[in-house]
C-alpha cells in the first residue's frame, strides 16, 4: 500500500467514524483517561502534544491538568468534533491543528509530553512516527503511546479481524514490539501499564465502516473466539450479545 492510498483510507474512514467514535462510551471511559494522564505524570507546567488526536478526547483530559495542549490530526471532521468537545468542557488552553504526522510540523523539544492514543495501529511506519514524537519532546519530557496490544501469539488473528473491521488498520503491535521501537529511536525502556477497552460487538461494528460483507466475517470471528479465545480479546456472551475486552498498553518513557 502506498502512503497516498493509505492517507486516503484514513480520511475516508475517520470522516465517517468521527461521530460514532467520539461518542463511544469505551473511547470516552473516564477511568481509562485518568489512568493515562496520571501515569504520564502530567502537571500544571506541562505542554502536551497529542498526535493523531482524533476527536480530542485525550487532549481534553490532559488540558484539565496541563498548562497547554496541542492536538494534531489529519481528518477535518475529527477536529470539528474535538473543537466541540473542548467548547462543551469550557477548555480554552487547547490548540487544534490539521496536519500529518510525518514529519510533525514543530521544532525540536517543543513539548514536555507527547502522546498518541489508538493511532499507532494505523501507521505504516510506527517507528518513524515514534522518532518524530521523540524529536519534538523536550529533554526530561515524556513520550507516551497508548494502543491496543495483542499477545504475540494472538496478534495475527487480532489484526486480521481489525483489518476487516477498519480497512485503514495496519497492525496492532504486541508490547514486545513497542518496547523494541522505543529502543530503536533512542528512548529508554518505557514503563508499562494496562487497561481493557470494553464494549459490545455489534456496537463496535456499527461505529466502524467495513467493506461490504466483511461485517459478517467479523461476527464469525467473534463467534469462533468464544470457544477458543482465538482473538485474544476475552470475548464472552451476555444477554445474547457478544462482549469483548481489548488489551490496551500504556507506555511512558522519559526523554
Amino acid at each position: 500500500m502506498t502512503t497516498e492510498s493509505h492517507r486516503d483510507q484514513i480520511l475516508d474512514q475517520f470522516t465517517r467514524q468521527a461521530m460514532p467514535f467520539s461518542t463511544s462510551p469505551a473511547v470516552r471511559d473516564e477511568q481509562a483517561l485518568r489512568l493515562v494522564v496520571e501515569f504520564s505524570g502530567a502537571g500544571a507546567n506541562d505542554t502536551v502534544l497529542d498526535v493523531a488526536c482524533g476527536p480530542g478526547i485525550l487532549a481534553c483530559a490532559f488540558a484539565k491538568v496541563a498548562r497547554h495542549v496541542t492536538g494534531i490530526d489529519l481528518t477535518p471532521a475529527m477536529l470539528d468534533r474535538a473543537r466541540a468537545l473542548a467548547a462543551e468542557q469550557r477548555l480554552t488552553n487547547i490548540t487544534w491543528q490539521q496536519g500529518d504526522v510525518l514529519p510533525l510540523p514543530y521544532a525540536d523539544g517543543t513539548f514536555t509530553i507527547v502522546t498518541a492514543r489508538f493511532a499507532f495501529h494505523h501507521f505504516l511506519d510506527p517507528g518513524a512516527v515514534l522518532a518524530e514524537m521523540r524529536r519534538v519532546c523536550a529533554p526530561r519530557g515524556r513520550v507516551v503511546v497508548i494502543d491496543s496490544s495483542p499477545a504475540t501469539d494472538k496478534a495475527d488473528a487480532f489484526n486480521r479481524m481489525e483489518r476487516f473491521r477498519d480497512p485503514s488498520h495496519v497492525r496492532a503491535l504486541p508490547v514486545e514490539e513497542h518496547l523494541a521501537l522505543y529502543g530503536k529511536v533512542g528512548l529508554p525502556e518505557p514503563r508499562v501499564t494496562w487497561y481493557r477497552l470494553e464494549g459490545e460487538m455489534e456496537a463496535l461494528i456499527k461505529r466502524s465502516f467495513p467493506n461490504p460483507g466483511d461485517d459478517d466475517k467479523i461476527r464469525q470471528m467473534f463467534e469462533a473466539s468464544l470457544a477458543d479465545d482465538g482473538l485474544g480479546i476475552q470475548t464472552r456472551r451476555e444477554d445474547g450479545r457478544i462482549n469483548y475486552g481489548f488489551p490496551v498498553a500504556v507506555l511512558v518513557a522519559d526523554r
